[in-house]
């Protein structure tokens, strides 16, 4: 059937499925059949098809190299399918742009665009995609350094691809699953990869893609030596490339031949390819490859004992080097850090960056920056005090069982344990507070107990050091106020803790007094006054700037993330007033501020006696870390409750299908499906527990920003769980 003879919309659907099939072969035929297809779209005004278009246009021209036009294209395709709502149509659009910016040194918003795809994806479960993107994904983790996490997402987009039967996927990540392998040193593995990852190409017809491929089995033969082999790849992958005019993969295949020259020895070969491959990714602007390149012929040069060509390709690649670690890369790098060794003061510059584009939601790239942030507070809360929840437990349950001199140690442990995990929740506090997401949560406080609570925690603390800590509380034993008392806790706590840091001898003092009072609120001063070493003028004003040491790290005794006072001045200005500070150098300092507190009649307590409510009933655990479930369960066991637990997201939906519980508590961080994904379909699917209460067990503290998010349940119980909490909850009494 001719063109001619079809409608428009079919023309358009005709042109842009021929395109698609020939951009293995003729890219630039399929970039003019889905320009015909994007005029066609358009003058019909059919924005699914134009969205369409411009999505295919874009991975045209980043098969060519021309990231700039690719990313024009894809934010074109964007608004067209946001304004018919097309879920798929916007995360083709993102992976196209996610791969741009990875392949331009810009992982960072790189990864979040190619999540953000991924997320949508998963949720209509296209299979297809959802390997393309972990393909990606997997290699900008290669990219930052994480073999374990790029190792994990090719085996996931392997298995997606195999279960498509799409060998040109599986194709693709086997060929970067075999370079991943290779840098272990497991050359015989990569080379059944590799060569099976040929064969797959050879199958399916895909001659851009096998040029990719035996670049890839060149690679194996460079290390295992085998020159010739490799050279003869490498010139076939070259030729392939410059074929489809594929600028990347020339670029690659040049560059990689230059390698191989500088190790044959044969310097003139080595710097003319050099030399071609670094004019390709200029012309085109292919980062990854240019650093490499300027490295190689800086090595070259030098192996030349041309010292000045050397100095001058060292020099680019320096400054190469320095522009992108000054990007979006070294915030994925601090982020890494945080997780894996707590790095996180000497990342505060990259982070502070983030919280500023906080502020502005409007902005589409502030939101995106935002996102990432807290996908990376969200998994460091939870990798960081899940463990150190399970640590504390197990302490203090096994410390009524240690005697002797043994105990001391235990007391060390649980210390030391708890210390940490203050540090990690004054970084999180200090963030959720910083981005403006924290809020005053009042509950009914006796003030003398709240302050006697206080000083209690730091009693021991004094001691140790012969230091006297007094409470000097002029407000009326019996008064009530609505306060948020942990954030109260939070500023007297610091400012407590900081006195006692900074005091050797003498006293210090909190004070509390009326200044103020009217028909509902009184007005009241705090005070927390120290005889330590004090403050000069100039530390002063700096002294509740975020992450701020007066002594340097490497000198200073008293520990500490140097976010406690940055902290205090922020919660003063949730509860509306300003902290202040008096202080004189050798004599002491004085912290102080005054809020407007309502008064309230005494709540009576609920006292947790009668278990026998919650006997034989039918609790479904869903929690990733078996010690953490173990814990649960032996608490419920005391309450009579039968409960099941599952490790992961798509357990706890299975467990809903086949039985009816009469509560789920729902980790939120779990692999293969996570709690939040999980408990919507519990609540949309046909199961046996669309109506029973979810609850969130989590250690994750930002679980509730999102709103979608909390109201999937029935209340958040935050680890460390609390046990009456726990109770209250299960018996409707939250």
């Amino acid at each position: 059937m001719k063109l001619d003879d079809l409608s428009e919309v079919e023309q358009a659907n005709l042109l842009l499925k021929q395109a698609y099939a020939l951009r293995i072969n003729n890219i630039h035929k399929s970039i003019a059949l889905a320009d015909q297809a994007l005029t066609i779209s358009t003058s019909i005004k059919n924005n699914s098809l134009c969205g369409k278009s411009l999505n295919q246009l874009s991975l045209y021209h980043m098969i060519t190299s021309d990231f700039e036009k690719s990313n024009a294209y894809s934010n074109r395709a964007i608004k067209y399918f946001e304004s018919i709502n097309d879920d798929i149509g916007i995360a083709g659009a993102k992976y196209n742009i996610g791969s741009v910016l990875y392949k331009s040194y810009d992982y960072h918003n790189g990864l979040v665009y190619l999540l953000e795809a991924l997320v949508i994806y998963k949720k209509h479960e296209d299979i297809a995609n959802l390997s393309k993107v972990e393909k990606a994904v997997g290699t900008i983790y290669e990219y930052i350094g994480d073999p374990d996490n790029a190792f994990k997402t090719y085996k996931s987009a392997i298995k997606n691809a195999r279960k498509i039967d799409n060998i040109n996927l599986e194709s693709n990540v086997l060929n970067n699953l075999s370079g991943l392998v290779l840098k272990k040193g497991k050359s015989g593995m990569a080379m059944k990869m590799i060569t099976h990852s040929i064969n797959l190409k050879l199958k399916s017809g895909d001659r851009r893609g096998y040029g990719f491929a035996i670049y890839g089995r060149a690679k194996v033969y460079i290390q295992a030596r085998d020159f010739k082999k490799a050279e003869t790849d490498l010139n076939e992958a070259l030729s392939i490339h410059k074929e489809f005019k594929e600028q990347m993969g020339s670029s690659m295949a040049l560059s990689k031949l230059g390698k191989l020259y500088l190790e044959m020895g044969d310097l003139n070969q080595a710097e003319e390819k050099l030399q071609e491959s670094l004019k390709l990714t200029l012309k085109y602007n292919i980062s990854m490859i240019k650093i490499k390149n300027y490295h190689l012929l800086y090595l070259t040069n030098k192996s030349a004992n041309k010292t000045i060509e050397a100095l001058l390709f060292l020099e680019h690649y320096l400054k190469e080097k320095e522009i992108t670690m000054t990007t979006q890369t070294l915030r994925v790098i601090d982020n890494y850090e945080l997780i894996n060794k707590m790095s996180a003061l000497e990342s505060e510059t990259s982070i502070q960056k983030e919280k500023q584009k906080a502020i502005d939601k409007k902005n589409r790239d502030k939101k995106k920056t935002l996102k990432q942030k807290q996908d990376f507070l969200s998994i460091m809360s939870h990798e960081i005090r899940t463990p150190l929840n399970a640590i504390t437990t197990i302490v203090s349950l096994l410390k009524d069982r240690i005697q002797g001199e043994d105990r001391k140690l235990f007391g060390s442990l649980q210390f030391a344990s708890n210390n940490l995990i203050t540090i990690v929740n004054e970084i999180l506090d200090f963030t959720k507070l910083d981005s403006n997401k924290s809020v005053i949560e009042y509950s009914n406080v006796n003030f003398d107990a709240l302050c006697s609570n206080i000083i209690n925690l730091y009693v021991n603390a004094a001691k140790h050091k012969n230091i006297d800590l007094i409470l000097d509380n002029r407000i009326l034993k019996k008064q009530y106020y609505l306060i948020d008392q942990p954030k109260m806790a939070q500023i007297l706590g610091n400012l407590i803790s900081n006195a006692i840091k900074f005091t050797t001898t003498g006293s210090i003092v909190f004070l509390t007094e009326l200044v103020d009072k009217d028909k509902t609120h009184d007005k009241i001063r705090f005070s927390v006054k120290d005889s330590g070493e004090g403050i000069s003028k100039k530390n002063i004003n700096i002294i509740f700037d975020s992450f701020s040491q007066i002594k340097p790290i490497t000198t200073r005794v008293q520990g500490g993330t140097g976010l406690g006072l940055a902290i205090v001045k922020k919660l003063v200005l949730l509860y509306g007033g300003i902290i202040q500070v008096n202080s004189t150098l050798n004599k002491g300092s004085e912290f102080y501020f005054t809020i407007k507190l309502k008064r309230i009649e005494k709540k009576e307590i609920i006292e947790i006696n009668n278990f026998e409510a919650l006997k034989n009933k039918k609790v479904l655990i869903a929690e990733d870390t078996l010690l953490n479930a173990v814990l649960i369960q032996k608490v419920l066991s005391k309450w009579n409750i039968k409960s099941h637990h599952v490790k992961d997201g798509k357990e706890a939906l299975e467990a809903a299908k086949k039985n009816r519980f009469d509560f789920i508590l729902m980790d939120v961080h779990m692999p293969i499906m996570n709690g939040l994904e999980a408990t919507r379909l519990i609540k949309t699917t046909p199961n046996k527990n669309k109506n029973t209460p979810v609850f969130a067990v989590t250690a994750d503290v930002l679980t509730n920003n999102d709103k979608k998010n909390s109201k999937l349940f029935e209340a958040i119980l935050w680890k460390p769980l609390e046990i009456d909490k726990l109770f209250l909850a299960l018996s409707g009494k939250k």
